[in-house]
């Protein structure tokens, strides 16, 4: 599941602000949005961003120098013909990229390079560096393409569940109501409290028309699915959106990290946290 809406190098004032729903069982242990322990050379925390516990990786997540990783998975019956089998998990590859000293594309190429299709399950990564203004999007799907990099063309775009930019009815709302926000402020700053604010990556309109849905999962699974905000029941256990992050920079090198999630109280709380980049100055509220 997930979804996420970015602009891309078509504001003035912001070279990429980035809102995106982290849907997983509730019951998954997570870390929330804070400073990793994993130091560079120096003994600095450089990574920034939620961990998954299990497997230790993440959805999306920072560095102190620019760089930005997030991904989302891709939406396909898999196969239980060998159970034993285990994939690395996905949310290791924000990770190697942040980790890495590579550019981005090297990084992609590398990938590439790698091919190893079987190696994850459908995965859809997006890698920027705010430093060089460079973005692209890597897929694993379909298989029979291999691993494809594509460098990210400037404007709006939405990644969900199948290849950047598919228009799935609830990714056509999303795109349309954040190019409505974008509109509104034109070429001004546009303030992160009105970003968190917005009900955008809340709506939990669900599609009733199936004619319009992707058909890959049973229908009762897509109908559920079909919405921005995703909470539902499972028979192992309840599911949905977990987190909603919401990240803005800025032209001067300031970058906004801020996370809306569900605590293991139960209760949604919210952690922000800023920095500029190259310097490991940082405001946590």
């Amino acid at each position: 599941m997930c979804i996420g809406v970015f602009i891309w190098k078509a504001h003035p004032l912001h070279p990429l602000i980035l809102l995106l729903n982290r849907d997983e069982y509730h019951r998954r242990p997570t870390t929330p949005l804070s400073w990793w322990d994993d130091d560079d050379d120096l003994g600095n925390h450089v990574i920034l961003g939620g961990r998954d516990e299990v497997a230790g990786g993440t959805w999306l997540a920072c560095n102190v120098f620019g760089k930005l990783a997030f991904l989302t998975n891709v939406r396909e019956v898999t196969s239980s013909s060998d159970p034993s089998r285990r994939k690395k998990s996905r949310g290791q590859l924000p990770l190697r990229f942040l980790q890495s000293k590579k550019s981005v594309e090297e990084f992609a190429d590398e990938l590439v390079r790698e091919n190893n299709v079987e190696e994850y399950n459908g995965s859809n990564l997006i890698i920027a560096d705010l430093g060089s203004l460079s973005m692209f999007y890597i897929t694993n799907r379909p298989k029979s393409d291999g691993v494809t990099a594509t460098r990210v063309s400037p404007g709006i775009h939405v990644l969900s569940n199948a290849k950047l930019d598919t228009p799935w009815p609830k990714a056509q709302r999303l795109e349309k109501s954040f190019k409505s926000l974008m509109d509104k402020y034109g070429e001004r700053e546009i303030p992160l409290e009105e970003l968190c604010e917005e009900p955008l990556m809340k709506d939990s309109t669900k599609d009733e028309d199936e004619s319009k849905l992707p058909g890959i999962c049973a229908p009762e699974w897509e109908h559920q699915l079909s919405s921005i905000f995703v909470d539902t029941e499972t028979p192992m256990g309840r599911c949905g959106t977990r987190s909603i992050s919401t990240l803005i920079t800025k032209t001067c090198g300031e970058m906004t990290f801020s996370e809306n999630y569900i605590d293991t109280d139960g209760l949604w709380k919210e952690r922000t946290i800023s920095f500029n980049i190259g310097e490991k100055k940082l405001e946590t509220i």
